[in-house]
């Protein structure tokens, strides 16, 4: 069966066939007709990559090394090379060489010992001259004398200079990328993605001021899980704390102010700086592997002894005290500014899991003096406690005008802390200021006990 030649308008692989065979003319025909087909004349376009091959083993027996894989460029007469590297490294990371191990550089060095160089019969020893332009260049230095000799590239795998993380591939000196491809420049975004676009994550940014004259250890925000480059400042005379998931203070904790350093906690390392003057601040790069509850230890002195907790007695209309005649009359407290947007998920959680007190209370009657206020409640519900609360008692408030405000007579969830002085005189109950008080509801109540599983244990 021969071939005809090939119709116009038809397809140049749609031959026609013809009855009697003519072996050569049909030969140069289908020649023709293939390079036509396949060339279209004049070829357009690069070439085509072949799939990438296996990588190969890692160049080094230990420690850090590379492997490599390849593929080809498939590519018809007058096509355009391929774009893109024929040959893809690798870092690979094995075992820690044992501390007695003889370096890479040197052992490609040591190869040339004894044997004649410089095209004369001297012979030398030879170790690695690092002080040469190229690094990644084999330059050794004859030992007891003053010059070196390049003996070409090093071999693919060899660090580019002592205690450097890049690596000398093809004579070049590469770093890995996040992706752990030598020279791929892939780097992590601040979300923690190799080569993302920093959209894949919430920033989030918390500002705290001092709220009042309370001692005592204060919420600022709760770190979550999975946080990343977290970056702490605080310029006051108060300290920074820090609290793991498990209660536990990492740094400035019980009262104590620890040393500037490096701490571990939730599986990253907290850099903790401190300067001459009142300025702190807290590094980590993470990400954490659970919450961190970040306080503010407040140092303010003065704070006035507790006063006796309510008796327990029938229900009666609270009686203001009169102020002792030593004292100036206390002024009636101006309009309030609005309290700061507290709701959502995460305000609750922050509050509830770093509360000593979260409970169900009835306000019976509100006094309010020069820098804080103080509400008499009667506990209906106890949600948690880390030590027995009483039927009645106070809980404080920073300032005059707190946030958020509690009316009397009315039920709501709280979640307070609470602040014990240095000495152990002074013990209160705190509602902090923007802190966790709802009005009582069995939907909020819901929301209660969903967060109290949500908390560290």
């Amino acid at each position: 069966m021969g071939f005809g030649p090939c119709p116009a308008g038809a397809s140049c692989m749609g031959l026609l066939c013809s009855p009697r065979p003519r072996p050569l003319q049909n030969l140069l025909l289908l020649l023709w007709t293939l390079l036509n087909c396949s060339l279209g004349g004049s070829a357009q376009g690069p070439g085509e990559w072949t799939p990438w091959g296996s990588w190969t083993r890692c160049s080094s027996s230990c420690g850090r090394g590379v492997s490599v894989r390849s593929r080809r460029c498939i590519r018809l007469p007058g096509e355009e090379p391929c774009s893109g590297d024929s040959h893809e490294y690798r870092l690979c990371q094995l075992p820690d060489c044992s501390p007695g191990a003889v370096p890479f550089r040197d052992l490609q060095c040591a190869l040339y010992n004894g044997r004649p160089v410089l095209g004369t019969q001297e012979t030398y020893q030879w170790v690695p001259f690092h002080g040469a332009p190229n690094q990644c260049d084999l330059n050794c230095l004859a030992e007891g004398q003053a010059f070196y000799h390049s003996f070409g590239r090093v071999l693919d795998g060899t660090p580019c200079s002592p205690g450097a993380q890049g690596l000398c591939v093809a004579g070049r000196c590469l770093s890995a990328g996040c992706d752990g491809v030598l020279g791929s420049g892939a780097l992590e975004d601040r979300c923690g993605l190799c080569g993302g676009a920093n959209d894949t994550c919430l920033l989030v940014q918390r500002v705290f001021r001092d709220a009042g004259a309370f001692a005592g250890y204060w919420n600022v925000t709760l770190i979550p899980a999975g946080a990343r480059h977290i970056r702490v400042v605080q310029r006051s005379r108060n300290h920074l704390a820090l609290m793991g998931g498990d209660g536990r203070y990492v740094l400035n904790g019980d009262w104590a102010v620890s040393p500037p350093g490096t701490y571990e906690a939730a599986g990253t390392h907290v850099v903790y700086t401190r300067a001459a003057g009142p300025e702190e601040t807290l590094h980590a790069a993470g990400p954490t592997t659970q919450d961190l509850l970040l306080q503010a230890q407040a140092q303010v002195l003065g704070w006035a002894p507790r006063q006796p907790q309510p008796r327990e007695v029938d229900p009666q209309p609270p009686q203001l005290l009169e102020p002792p005649a030593a004292r100036a009359p206390t002024r009636a407290p101006g309009p309030c500014p609005p309290c700061p947007d507290t709701r959502g998920r995460a305000h609750r959680l922050l509050h509830y899991c770093g509360s000593d007190f979260v409970f169900q209370a009835r306000v019976l009657g509100t006094h309010r003096q020069a820098q804080e206020t103080r509400y008499e409640v009667r506990i209906l519900l106890i949600y948690k406690n880390r030590s027995p609360l009483r039927m009645r008692e106070y809980v404080w408030a920073p300032g005059p005008c707190p946030c958020p405000p509690l009316a009397p007579h009315r039920e709501y969830l709280l979640a307070v802390r609470r602040l014990i002085s240095p000495d152990g005189t002074q013990d209160r109950l705190l509602l902090p200021h923007a802190g966790y008080a709802r009005p009582w509801s069995p939907a909020e109540d819901s929301r209660a006990r969903l967060a109290a599983r949500r908390c560290p244990v």
